[in-house]
């Protein structure tokens, strides 16, 4: 017998669809086509060689002989006892009773009285006026007497402004450095001095003419 042609592409189409679905048609004797299942397949025990068979396979919904159960779940602790909370408040009261005589505010002239002597003490003040009023030996007059004269001599012969800074300067000179460093009798001594001495420099008029332009 002569070799037979190979079945065409259209041949083997059909046949195959023909063993998908188990027709056998007359005359064709080749062995139906095996079932390709080509889904993974997962064990559920691998069995190394060598090794004993279980008796028997599970039964239906049991689980396999070789596998472990897992352990009981942990035990569900019990409520703890209920804790009571308690609040207090606590109150503190401090009875006052007002003061049945109170001190009076100081008038102005204890405040002023107050703040000089935090700079100058009576005795030291006392003995600076003394020395500043006291004729010098030999000159018939005090220190304050001649700077007096000496500011007004000024004022006469130099005119208003030098009698102003002759005897203001030296006055604000004499209060700084009692202010900054406290008072001594001889930093009052010069106080005193200049003080009486800025008084030559001073005229009732001096305002009427400083506004009027009008001297005497």
């Amino acid at each position: 017998m002569g070799a037979q042609p190979s079945p065409g592409g259209d041949e083997l189409r059909a046949r195959y669809f023909l063993r998908r679905l188990g027709a056998r048609p007359l005359g064709h004797q080749e062995p139906p086509m095996p079932y390709d299942d080509r889904r993974p397949v997962t064990p559920t025990r691998i069995i190394p060689a060598g090794a004993t068979l279980p008796a028997r396979p599970p039964e239906p919904d049991e689980a396999p002989p070789w596998r472990t159960p897992p352990p009981p779940p942990p035990p569900v602790p019990a409520d703890p006892e209920p804790r009571i909370v308690e609040v207090r408040h606590v109150h503190e009261v401090i009875l006052t009773s007002p003061d049945p005589d109170p001190e009076p505010d100081p008038s102005r002239w204890e405040r002023l009285g107050g703040w000089l002597g935090a700079y100058v003490r009576p005795w030291h003040a006392v003995l600076a006026l003394i020395l500043a009023v006291l004729p010098i030996p030999g000159v018939g007059y005090s220190a304050a007497t001649i700077w007096h004269y000496t500011v007004g001599l000024g004022r006469d012969s130099w005119g208003i402004g030098w009698g102003y800074a002759l005897g203001l300067i030296p006055l604000a000179l004499a209060v700084t450095t009692l202010l900054r460093r406290g008072g001594n009798p001889l930093r009052l001594f010069f106080l005193t001095v200049t003080f009486i001495g800025s008084l030559a420099s001073l005229s009732w008029y001096d305002p009427v003419q400083f506004l009027t332009g009008v001297a005497r």
